[in-house]
């Protein structure tokens, strides 16, 4: 069982959880993942490893609740456990010094290019980075995002905080600026962004490395759940990803197995939203029959 030590609500549907296992920490590197298990019925999860400390034995992760599982896990409390935390899994993002480089986040994608601006940074390369949210509300971590970057830029659709723009417009304006300075671009973030980044940084020729975030099933590349089309034909997320060349995705073969299943999944919520009604219900009656 692995023991969420820390939980922090960072808006109505992003929640941040601190786990303890010591091995996935001892072994993490910045732009791995694991999956988890809630409860022995429970379905499998790949989520990106936010943070790490091997001295504690401890991983961070950072999710917004969009499905039955996540609202489920949303739910879970400091002292409670998981049944399973696999990993870490996947390729550990390639770090060198190569100079200037620009780390995009979006929603929750901040999350994980955190540790990749940090380890980035520490290799000696000057880290510009922009982050962005639909809203204000859903915005976190700027400090320690501020942290880790010679410069940050912080953006909002609707304009509630810092500017209002799509994270692709400051980033058109540093490579119109100092195209020929940046070396590589980062983004990690809704499957949308990350096709709108590549598209923006494509006629500067600039490498752009994005992170996916596929269907995954058992994460070791059996189950082809994961499958992403690039030039050069299929991979798998889980053993030949998360990062690729945002240049050779097929985004558009991506965006649309990422909706096989938007009807199972609403009807999942559905089901666990009704359960949950039911059990207050029975709690609330309970309580006052004393």
């Amino acid at each position: 069982m692995y023991k969420i030590l820390h939980k922090e609500v960072l808006s109505d549907v992003n929640k941040l959880m601190v786990i303890e296992a010591s091995a996935v920490a001892r072994k993490a590197r910045a732009g791995q993942f694991i999956i988890i298990r809630i409860d022995e019925e429970g379905e499998r999860i790949p989520l990106t490893i936010a943070d790490y400390n091997r001295d504690a034995g401890t991983v961070t992760i950072i999710f917004q609740e969009v499905g039955k599982t996540t609202m489920q896990l949303g739910r879970m409390e400091e002292g409670d456990s998981l049944v399973t935390v696999v990993g870490p899994l996947g390729h550990p993002t390639e770090i060198e010094n190569f100079g200037t480089v620009i780390c995009v986040g979006g929603g929750v994608g901040i999350a994980p290019i955190y540790p990749v601006a940090r380890a980035l940074r520490e290799a000696g390369n000057h880290v510009i980075s922009i982050i962005g949210a639909r809203t204000r509300d859903l915005l976190f971590w700027e400090d320690k995002m501020r942290e880790v970057s010679d410069e940050l830029i912080v953006c909002t659709d609707d304009g509630s905080y810092g500017r209002k723009a799509l994270v692709t417009e400051p980033l058109k304006e540093l490579l119109d600026a100092h195209g020929a300075a940046v070396q590589r671009v980062w983004a990690i973030g809704p499957a949308i962004m990350m096709k709108f980044v590549s598209s923006t940084t494509q006629p500067y020729n600039v490498k752009t490395i994005v992170s996916l975030n596929t269907i995954m099933i058992d994460g070791t590349g059996m189950c082809g759940g994961c499958r992403v089309l690039l030039d050069e034909g299929a991979q798998f997320v889980c053993v030949d990803g998360p990062e690729f060349d945002g240049h050779k995705v097929d985004w558009n073969n991506l965006l649309a197995r990422q909706r096989y299943y938007q009807t199972e999944e609403k009807a999942a919520v559905d089901r666990y939203e009704h359960q949950c009604r039911l059990d207050k219900a029975i709690e609330e009656e309970s309580a006052r029959n004393g």
